[in-house]
């Protein structure tokens, strides 16, 4: 009778290792399959006569390679063995409904082991009727040198027999722990796919718990909103009570001032804005009971924008904050029209690596572009900056709707300095000068 084959499946290298020698010892031959799926493209050349299953594994699991072995007639009457750290009566009525014929510890002692192959017949049972005999050794029964028998080679063999057992013993408790590490990891995977395989049957509780934390969460959110909003507008408010004291410091300095006739003469009106004269004009009317709302020069606050920069950032809205605040400290109701005009630049360069201002000195034919890149390409929501959005609405808030901000994209054509003539001796400076001055943003009253 030939020597007896077994099967392991078992993704563990340190656990086929370690199964593979208490086999062994029982002459046993081993092969191996690291995964359901090569044991049983193994058994379609093969027949073990014994095969241990382990159960946890990737892809196909070991009790659907119990299953798929016991469908097919050619291998159906292997003896398999499950081996695994399930426990209870529940897991073993399993493997054996599927046709294994017992199931192992993941923890596997030999003395297991060889009672499986016992009642497998894959090994003789060692029990006899027979009462061994011993017979003492003693040194007669020992050979003497003059027999042929070398007592130093008794010795030599003592010595190799120690180091190949502590050898062994070593690579035995390597295996073991190895074995450990890997029976662990499959117990938390193991309980991992249990907390899923259960989480439907407690999903309404789960639920409800979530939403709880997500109702308290954004109420949470609500009230830090509510309160850094608060914290701003407070911030807002006393800033402009703080300008609107130096408005009227100014407004008094001035009343003093206007005595003369100068104080009248608007030829010192910066356009878009109000000297202190035109203050003290407003001041004096609003103490001979004018109306509440003085009159505001309507001429537009013009402000240029260097290319490249975005219209509605830096000094733009400094200049925008600066002109709402003074309608502010007035009580003024009404629109103020925000308004962008892109210059046409001279420019070199491409599309793919970017367009920059041509140098002053180049011919104005040498340009590769002629236009504004950089305001073209925006799209509508893009032309209104985060800053810009932010300002308009503290203002709406601060005067309760009263005071709008509207933003308009004004017209190519209408242009603050003339464009020169086209001609073969026109420069990209002499251009350029009119472009930065035309790429502008004009600030109105309505």
């Amino acid at each position: 009778m030939g020597a007896k084959r077994a099967l392991i499946v078992d993704d563990s290298k340190s656990a086929r290792v370690f199964l593979s020698r208490i086999l062994e010892k029982y002459e046993i031959d081993v092969d191996s399959a690291e995964n359901a799926e090569s044991a049983i493209e193994y058994l379609g050349s093969h027949r073990p006569d014994v095969i241990f299953m382990d159960h946890m594994m990737p892809g196909m699991d070991g009790f659907q390679a119990v299953q798929a072995i016991k469908n097919n007639p050619r291998t159906a009457t292997i003896p398999i063995m499950m081996y695994t750290s399930q426990e209870g009566e529940l897991y073993l009525g399993q493997a054996r409904a599927l046709g294994a014929v017992g199931v192992l510890p993941k923890q596997i002692k030999p003395a297991d082991v060889s009672k499986v192959l016992y009642q497998l017949h894959l090994v003789t049972d060692r029990r006899t009727n027979e009462q061994t005999s011993f017979k003492p050794v003693t040194l007669e029964s020992v050979e003497s040198p003059e027999d042929g028998a070398p007592i130093p080679a008794s010795r030599q063999l003592t010595d190799s027999s120690l180091r190949d057992l502590f050898a062994e013993l070593r690579r035995a408790l390597m295996a073991s722990i190895d074995t450990q590490s890997e029976r662990i990891t499959s117990d938390v995977r193991m309980l991992i796919r249990d907390a899923q395989l259960s989480a439907p049957t407690s999903e309404g509780p789960s639920r409800e718990g979530r939403a709880a934390w997500i109702v308290a969460s954004l109420a949470l959110a609500i009230a830090l909103v509510s309160g850094a909003l608060w914290w701003r507008e407070a911030n807002l408010r006393q800033g402009l009570v703080n300008e609107l004291a130096a408005l009227k410091s100014a407004q008094a300095a001035a009343v003093a001032a206007a005595a003369t006739p100068a104080a009248s003469d608007n030829s010192g009106v910066v356009r878009g804005g109000e000297d202190e004269s035109a203050a003290a004009v407003s001041a004096a009317g609003s103490a001979s009971n004018a109306p509440p709302s003085p009159p505001m020069d309507t001429r537009p606050t013009v402000v240029q924008v260097p290319y490249g920069e975005h219209m509605l950032a830096g000094p733009r809205l400094d200049a925008l904050r600066q002109v709402l605040m003074r309608l502010v400290s007035r009580n003024h109701a009404g629109v103020v029209e925000v308004r962008t005009f892109p210059g046409r630049f001279c420019l070199v360069g491409n599309a793919v690596e970017g367009f920059s201002v041509a140098p002053d000195e180049l011919a104005f034919s040498r340009c590769n572009s002629v236009g504004n890149p950089h305001e073209d390409t925006l799209e509508p929501s893009q032309r209104e900056s985060l800053g810009f959005a932010n300002l308009v609405g503290e203002f709406r808030s601060v005067t309760q709707g009263a005071l709008d901000v509207r933003l308009i994209q004004g017209d190519v054509a209408t242009t603050a300095v003339a464009y020169p003539l086209v001609s073969s001796t026109l420069t990209a400076g002499e251009w350029n000068r009119a472009a930065a001055a035309n790429n502008r943003v004009e600030i109105r009253l309505r």
